[in-house]
């Protein structure tokens, strides 16, 4: 893997901890060849201060997890709400986001069964051969590809993608590339699919509903507008994201985040 899979650092998903802190952390995209299975590697780096503890906060995307660190292993399903790491110490942490395609071939079914969860990683070998690349310096480039290379080794297997799977990472990219979409319907229409079947289709290839991906893009784009370093006008932000008024779209933030969208904008960054 060369240096150039190097992809933009900022992440809109990733909400930070509540003082603004992140570690650095290095993303990558896939090979051309795993596009359908993958769509992006980040490794984060952290070195905190002894007795230090920053949680770090991140607005899933509707797909499974492989991540691999110097002390656990783990496939991690989709997330309904807001998912967590603590971190303390030093460390790293491997992450694979995975298409949508990819989920049910790795839990071995639908994938609902693991919404909300995390397993020990079946590839015990894969979590070897990842940590053997990083080694003692998870900062060195060079140890970083390598450890990116052994996933994607591996999830060559999942190589060609079905139907179904091309169908669903189609749905899940236009519902989160369109500001558009604000009704189930429309995605109906788009794919000249049912409500019904796409439900069962969400279901069972993402562990999610329909509703929940068109909620869940307007969260990442209100994360977004509300890290403007201008105080964002609220009611604007709820009026853009399609809530038919802003206590709609405080009600949704704050149920998924545990803060209200005001607090959030005016924690520091």
């Amino acid at each position: 893997m060369t240096d150039n899979r190097r992809i933009d650092p900022t992440e809109r998903a990733h909400l930070l901890d509540a003082s603004g802190y992140t570690p650095p952390i290095h993303r990558f995209a896939p090979s051309p060849l795993l596009v359908d299975v993958v769509r992006r590697y980040w490794m984060p780096v952290w070195s905190l201060p002894a007795g230090q503890v920053s949680v770090q906060r991140v607005l899933q995307y509707p797909v499974c997890l492989i991540v691999v660190s110097h002390d656990y292993a783990l496939l991690v399903g989709p997330s309904t709400g807001l998912s967590t790491q603590e971190l303390t110490g030093s460390g790293w942490a491997l992450g694979t986001m995975l298409q949508p395609a990819a989920g049910a071939a790795l839990v071995g079914g639908s994938v609902d069964q693991l919404t909300d969860q995390a397993v020990p990683l079946p590839d015990e070998a894969l979590a070897g051969r990842i940590r053997e690349a990083v080694g003692d310096d998870p900062d060195d480039p060079d140890r970083q590809q390598g450890a990116v290379a052994a996933v994607e080794e591996a999830l060559a297997a999942l190589l060609p993608v079905d139907d179904e799977g091309r169908l669903v990472n189609a749905i899940v990219e236009y519902v989160e590339g369109d500001q558009q979409v604000q009704r189930v319907g429309q995605v109906c229409e788009k794919f000249a699919i049912t409500e019904r079947t796409l439900q069962r289709l969400t279901a069972r290839r993402i562990g999610l509903s329909p509703k929940w991906l068109i909620q869940r893009r307007r969260l990442h784009e209100a994360a977004e507008r509300l890290r403007d370093t201008d105080r964002p006008d609220l009611a604007r932000v709820a009026a853009d994201l399609g809530y038919a008024d802003q206590a709609h779209f405080g009600r949704d933030w704050r149920a998924v985040t545990g803060v209200t969208p005001g607090e959030f904008a005016a924690e520091p960054r």
